[in-house]
């Protein structure tokens, strides 16, 4: 090789890693829910049917990131392809009330101006984190329930479907045995407390940062199985179970939501990141180890900051977990031990 075209190479050598040095980083990352995920109880061919999902989920919404996407979409495209799947216990797959029918949460948060939209208790929505953002961009508040968030859907042409649609063999069968155990006494609230932690949880989630710098969050449910009396959870909760401050980090949770309300979650991981200066895995294992493992508050979280790093933890046997940085290959995983 001469030595003019050894310097020209060089030199477009350094000109490329100038070139990815400066490069806004991005990154999304995704989860299906934390709890008692037994590895026992999976055979290979649901356990690689999981996978693929999530793995469909992630590299969805990374894709959108990678054509210069909005972080919003990225965050809602990953939701849908899991709310669409009834492995999860969010839109198709969400799990039955007491009554025997479906209530479902929804929330989404931008991180640029911590504008925000919530849903809850919606019947007839087939995609609630899609009606979550229509909440956060096309009406003057921040959360709406029930029969007035379907109003307010169909007022701006949003489909609604029948419950019915939401209905599945496998969650049936969990109410069975859910309503078994709370039946056995006539202390709803006590037995409701010895319902095994499987029952309390299930979620999805995605938080993401796209090239223009920006964090979104965004979190889904079908809630807690056999609630009753209009109960509702941390996923819809902005502060709780969803947040996002491009200041700090984006944050999606996943576990019993009762918990995830009282200690404001979501926005205390983002301001130990933004006022205490800590990483997201110091400040995500702070709060998920050290503030909530103590006192019964079984879940998980998923996190990612505003240069793209990610942090996924959580408390339980497993979660459902996926992640896809810049250059990176595809992360997923459900056991703890992954």
């Amino acid at each position: 090789m001469n030595k003019s075209l050894a310097t020209a190479l060089f030199t477009a050598l350094l000109s490329t890693s100038a070139f990815a040095a400066n490069e806004q980083p991005f990154s999304i990352a995704i989860h299906g829910g934390a709890g008692t995920i037994d590895k026992s109880k999976f055979t290979p061919e649901k356990e690689a049917a999981y996978r693929a999902k999530l793995q469909e989920a992630v590299e969805a919404g990374y894709k959108v990131l990678e054509n210069g996407g909005e972080s919003l979409t990225a965050v809602t495209t990953a939701i849908n392809i899991l709310e669409n799947s009834p492995f999860f216990n969010a839109g198709i797959g969400a799990v039955y009330t007491y009554d025997s029918h479906h209530e479902l949460d929804a929330s989404i948060m931008d991180g640029r101006d911590r504008q925000a939209g919530a849903v809850a208790g919606v019947k007839h929505i087939k995609n609630p984190i899609d009606l979550a953002r229509l909440v956060m961009e096309e009406s003057v508040h921040v959360m709406l329930s029930g029969e007035g968030a379907e109003q307010f859907a169909k007022k701006n042409g949003m489909s609604l479907v029948e419950n019915t649609i939401f209905d599945t063999e496998h969650r049936f069968e969990a109410l069975q045995r859910a309503k078994k155990k709370l039946n056995k006494t006539e202390n709803y609230q006590a037995n409701h407390r010895e319902l095994p932690e499987q029952y309390k949880m299930g979620t999805v989630g995605a938080v993401a940062l796209d090239k223009h710098g920006n964090l979104a969050a965004g979190t889904s449910t079908g809630g807690m199985t056999a609630k009753r009396f209009g109960r509702i959870g941390d996923s819809p909760v902005i502060g709780a179970g969803t947040f996002a401050d491009n200041r700090s980090c984006a944050v999606s949770a996943t576990g019993h939501g009762e918990y995830f309300i009282r200690y404001s979650v979501a926005s205390d991981i983002c301001a130990r990141v933004q006022y205490q200066n800590k990483t997201i895995k110091q400040a995500g294992d702070e709060v998920i180890h050290e503030v909530l493992k103590p006192i019964g508050g079984t879940g998980g979280v998923i996190i990612v900051d505003n240069k793209g790093n990610i942090s996924l933890p959580f408390n339980t046997k497993g979660m459902y977990r996926a992640s896809k940085m810049a250059n990176q290959p595809t992360y997923v995983a459900i056991f703890k031990d992954e």
